[in-house]
């Protein structure tokens, strides 16, 4: 029995421009792949031109500046979206990052039905383990379901959300706590939706999951495995979902960033591969590689090829992604299987007790109990009595040489530059009226995003667009 499997390549992109953009797609094709993933820096997450005082010294360091349109044209410059699936990680700024894909596809003529791709979206986990939120959780969440509307009639083979447990993990939580509360952000997506006016089967099949690989490699097999599991419950007899499609577990793994390790930086590439192979028999549909060096710095495309190469030796030689469950009926399997299924579930009582994810959210549940694990974890490093190969066992004496990727000083200098011409030459009176009709309908229940899009498409940018939402909804601060 075979399952088919999506590859994707997930490039960091750096500062893009052309040049830059038609040489990613040529690694991308050369490499044997259609899915391209593209990371965005700090600022464009969290809604800050280049050119604001909060940018200083972010811009393009942890991924693309995208200030306008503009800059969006640039990175897919000769990129025919028809043909690709692409992937972003974004979640406060995922409705602006969206519609100017959108944008670029409607002046390539792509047909919006069959456009293919995912945003993340997932802002509940921003609140709980990565801190990349604007707004309150009340406006995050009516963005994301103005979003979910607006897909199912505009582009409906899009995954308008990729609710992701891969920050919970990375934050310190356990394999049962990073099912649990992922799960439960689900849940409140659902509901949210729901309450929206959406019926479940019209979205629901559009959702899609995204998880940490982490290095117990039989604990993380069981997780995805507990995972699809409880989903499907939740679905059937929480949801009362009707199309089969609505209570599958679709979901992206990366394998784990924070155990790769600053020393002996080759023993990465066979915690990679570990990890992989996990998610691959773990039933992932689609899957990230971390590259060797990325505990050091953004990855080079040396090591980028070498991740990629792990996934396609799993996926074209090991045999292992010709079947659903390799390693279904194990006693083993099916014991730990059950343990984390028990455990989750008891987790998802306790936040439905506290009112759901946005209540527990509130009252600072996940982030203790994610400090909690994380701070136990640390302990048993340091006594030793977890190894970590490299690190604090089997050292070695000699110092190593890392040929790194090195990020250009004066990307916010030429961003700036571009950012000051567009504003030059764009119908200033235009934009400034564009974003006045956001002002005034965000104080309404309509969907905002056709306004966005009329926004986006004059080159009103991110930040301004952002700011416009600040003033009237109010940044969310944390306890």
């Amino acid at each position: 029995m075979y399952r088919s499997r999506f590859w994707t390549m997930r490039q960091y992109a750096g500062f893009g421009t052309a040049e830059e953009s038609n040489k990613r797609y040529k690694f991308l094709i050369n490499s044997g792949t259609t899915g391209l993933s593209v990371a965005f820096d700090l600022p464009t997450q969290i809604g800050y031109d280049s050119d604001d005082p909060m940018s200083e010294g972010e811009v393009g360091k942890a991924g693309v500046a995208i200030d306008s349109l503009e800059d969006m044209e640039t990175l897919f410059d000769g990129i025919k979206l028809a043909d690709i699936t692409t992937s972003m990680t974004i979640n406060s700024t995922a409705s602006i990052l969206l519609l100017m894909y959108v944008a670029i596809a409607k002046k390539q003529n792509a047909d919006l039905k069959k456009l293919s791709g995912t945003i993340q979206n997932d802002i509940l986990k921003e609140y709980i383990a990565r801190g990349t939120y604007i707004y309150p959780p009340m406006q995050s969440m009516r963005l994301i379901t103005d979003i979910f509307k607006w897909c199912s009639e505009n582009l409906p083979s899009w995954n308008t959300i990729s609710i992701s447990g891969y920050h919970i993990r990375e934050a310190g939580s356990s394999a049962v706590q990073e099912v649990a509360f992922t799960l439960s952000d689900g849940i409140e997506y659902v509901k949210a939706a729901i309450e929206s006016g959406l019926d479940v089967d019209d979205f629901a099949k559009r959702l899609s999951f995204f998880f940490n690989s982490h290095n117990n490699f039989i604990e993380e097999v069981d997780k995805f495995r507990a995972a699809r599991r409880i989903w499907a419950k939740i679905m059937k007899e929480r949801f009362n979902a009707k199309d089969e499609n609505s209570t599958k577990l679709r979901f992206h793994a990366q394998t784990d960033g924070s155990n790769l390790s600053d020393k002996q930086i080759d023993n990465n590439i066979v915690r990679v591969t570990i990890q992989a192979l996990a998610a691959v028999i773990g039933g992932c549909q689609s899957l990230h590689t971390n590259s060797k060096d990325e505990a050091l710095a953004l990855p080079t495309e040396q090591s980028v090829q070498t991740a990629l190469r792990t996934q396609q030796i799993i996926a074209h030689e090991s045999g292992v992604a010709d079947s659903v469950d390799v390693l279904g009926g194990s006693y083993l399997v099916e014991y730990m299987t059950d343990q984390i299924e028990e455990k989750a579930l008891e987790y998802i009582k306790k936040i439905d007790d506290l009112g759901g994810s946005s209540k527990a959210i509130e009252t600072g549940f996940q982030k203790n109990e994610i400090e909690r694990n994380s701070y136990q974890f640390q302990k048993d490093l340091e006594e030793k009595k977890i190894i970590e190969v490299g690190v604090n066992e089997f050292q070695s004496d000699f110092d190593e040489e890392h040929i790194l990727l090195k990020i250009d000083e004066n990307v916010r200098a030429d961003q700036i530059g571009k950012l000051k011409k567009l504003k030059e030459r764009r119908n200033n009176e235009k934009v400034s009226q564009l974003l006045d009709v956001i002002r005034e309908k965000a104080n309404t229940k309509e969907n905002l995003l056709p306004y966005l899009m009329e926004a986006i498409e004059s080159y009103a940018t991110i930040g301004e667009i952002s700011n416009v939402l600040r003033d009237v909804w109010g940044e969310y601060k944390s306890n």
